[in-house]
């Protein structure tokens, strides 16, 4: 016994090591004939796909042989190979039919070729599988009508198997839009389920939409089924994501607020939206979803959620509206109070007392209540570094306003010796050395900003580096500092909001010096005061035009970054914004921004897509296996 038992481990070392040498074997070969295949290098790539093949019986690797023998026209192996696989299949193999249809049709053999495709469709086992595979068959050979119909029979011979998922599928490719939605909107009428996946694919497919067919497609079916079937809860939510899509939030809002009169479950939904609407700029749209909310009552979950952020919402938007009036500011202070009362002040609400400090300095002048509302923050208990550093931040950024420069650069020394161990800390150090430049200390700031270029944050980095290279640019070619002091003057009073000052001192800069190389940087500044007061257009211009003539310095990515934003959420441009933000990729690849604009570009692609050139069958289907950026 002992014998067999050491004569078995032997036996199973023995097969085990085989398989393994195997398995190295066939991932060996198989990636390189992938890679030859990929290069379309079919001379070598045929044999190799063809013993993976004879290895593995995967039916991909047979495609790419009889692919590569296509390419290589050498029609009559491929034929030949293919009749042989034919022959020895005790069930019919469909597939096998379809590519040997291809290799006819590759040769203008075209009725042998149709001859074929009819053979395979003839030819399907009656269950799923065989239905799934030989429509995939077609597919991968871009025949989209045939795996249509392939479905199509499908749904006739199996009752019980709808394949609405895999038709809306070959409509997409077939551009049927109309039957493409009837079969998503039939795979929602079984369940919401189906939903994310009905989503993702017509996500897919309004990107690809030149002409805006599907949207228009979109919006009649679904208000249709809507009102044919009103219980079908799934068809509402895809109406409001579609709104959604299109930045169309009072719609989305109204829907939501409608399909929660009926369901009293879409709390969630609609504080999402809120936040999405904030998120886009779209500040009485998120007001009013959280105020829905807060009309719930108190006893709602979402309530606090609601009443903190409707806050903010209404801070958002009086702080990025010029227009709004003192007692409208007043107004939203006592908003604030009333709502830190109710909320308490603790760390749930550091954020809103925050807002409602500046709010009372830099837009109501009151900087002594202010200090105080941030020490009220500063008293909560067990406050993390990090936390309270911000409010003291925040009470540093108000003695800038308040002109007492000292004071808050010893508190901005306080927070940095604080938090050495978090982010908090580099971006204390750009006020710091903000504050110094602001003074005239240049070369001690520019000192400053030159360690902060290191930061790990790269948009503190990028701004320590942008102001370094301002003052360094602009004190080595002048014998005085003039131009540069008055330069920093009127970044001060920019930050403390006394935004007409700031022009004046501009305008007079440009005029004293018109071919100083501040020019940009006047262009630059000018065009956030404009943006301040609500003239973009104005802005758009000064921006373009630094654009234009001074793509090549540095404030060239920053300035066509906030072109396209204004163009984006201001000027209701958004086909210019896209090219715009696909600009900034190609043109300033390395940017602090290019994250960004490339999450914008493809948002706004899926509403306004690149042009696809008129060509051959199966553009289509690269197009959404290669879609730019």
């Amino acid at each position: 016994m002992r014998h067999f038992i050491i004569l078995l481990i032997l036996i199973t070392g023995l097969n085990t090591g085989f398989a393994q040498q195997k398995r190295s074997e066939i991932q060996t070969k198989s990636s390189l004939a992938l890679r030859y295949y990929n290069a379309k290098d079919f001379e070598k790539a045929a044999p190799l796909l063809k013993e993976v093949h004879e290895l593995t019986r995967n039916s991909t690797y047979f495609r790419y042989y009889i692919n590569s023998l296509i390419s290589l026209n050498e029609f009559a192996e491929a034929e030949s190979e293919l009749q042989r696989q034919i022959k020895k299949q005790k069930t019919p193999r469909p597939e096998y039919y379809v590519h040997l249809g291809q290799v006819y049709k590759s040769q203008d053999r075209n009725e042998e070729a149709q001859e074929m495709f009819q053979d395979a469709i003839n030819n399907i086992p009656a269950n799923q599988g065989s239905f799934l595979t030989t429509a995939n068959s077609f597919l991968s050979w871009g025949e989209y009508g045939l795996a249509r119909d392939v479905y199509l029979k499908g749904r006739k011979t199996l009752p019980d198997q709808s394949f609405n998922y895999e038709l809306a599928r070959s409509y997409m490719y077939l551009r049927d839009y109309t039957n493409m939605m009837e079969e998503y909107l039939n795979l929602l009428e079984e369940g919401e389920k189906h939903l994310a996946r009905v989503q993702s694919s017509l996500s897919t497919a309004m990107r690809l939409d030149i002409d805006d067919g599907l949207r228009d497609q979109f919006r009649e079916q679904v208000l249709k089924r809507i009102q044919a079937e009103p219980n079908v809860i799934g068809y509402n939510r895809l109406l409001i994501w579609f709104f959604l899509q299109e930045k169309k939030f009072s719609s989305a809002l109204r829907q939501s607020i409608a399909l929660d009169k009926r369901t009293g479950a879409e709390d969630a939904q609609i504080a999402q939206l809120g936040d999405l609407a904030l998120r886009n700029k779209e500040y009485v749209q998120a007001q009013k979803a959280y105020e829905y909310l807060m009309d719930k009552g108190e006893e709602t979950s979402f309530f606090p959620q609601a009443y903190a952020r409707n806050i903010h919402a209404k801070y958002m938007e009086y702080t990025n509206d010029s227009e709004g009036t003192l007692e409208q500011g007043k107004a939203l202070a006592d908003e604030f109070e009333n709502g830190l009362l109710y909320l308490k002040i603790g760390p749930a609400t550091l954020n809103l007392v925050r807002e409602y400090a500046h709010l009372l300095a830099f837009y109501l002048n009151d900087t002594e209540d202010a200090i105080a509302v941030l020490e009220k923050g500063e008293k909560v208990p067990q406050l993390k570094p990090e936390e309270l550093g911000q409010l003291k931040t925040e009470m540093a950024d108000i003695y800038v306003y308040a002109d007492d420069p000292w004071e808050a650069m010893l508190i901005y020394s306080q927070v940095i010796d604080a938090n050495k161990k978090n982010t908090l800390r580099d971006e204390v150090k750009l006020k710091k050395a903000k504050l110094g430049y602001y003074m005239g200390n240049f070369s001690w700031a520019k000192a400053q900003l030159d360690v902060l270029k290191a930061s790990t944050s790269k948009l503190t980095a990028n701004d320590a580096m942008e102001l370094s290279m301002l003052i360094g640019n602009n004190l080595n070619l002048d014998t005085t500092a003039v131009p540069l002091t008055m330069f920093a003057k009127a970044d001060l009073r920019f930050f403390q909001n006394r935004s007409e000052e700031a022009l004046t001192i501009l305008d007079g800069l440009a005029e004293t010096y018109p071919y100083h190389t501040l020019v940009d940087n006047i262009l630059y500044r000018k065009a956030k005061i404009e943006m301040d007061n609500n003239n973009y257009e104005l802005a758009a211009e000064y921006l373009q035009t630094i654009v234009t003539d001074f793509s090549y310095d540095l404030l060239g990515d920053d300035a066509l970054f906030l072109l396209a934003e204004i163009y984006n959420y201001h000027l209701g441009q958004e086909e210019k914004a896209k090219e715009l933000y696909k600009q900034m990729l190609t043109s300033y690849p390395g940017s602090v921004f290019t994250e960004e604009s490339r999450e914008k570009y493809r948002e706004l692609r899926k509403v306004y897509p690149d042009k696809e050139p008129e060509g051959k069958e199966g553009l289509f289907m690269r197009a959404i296996e290669n879609s730019e950026f």
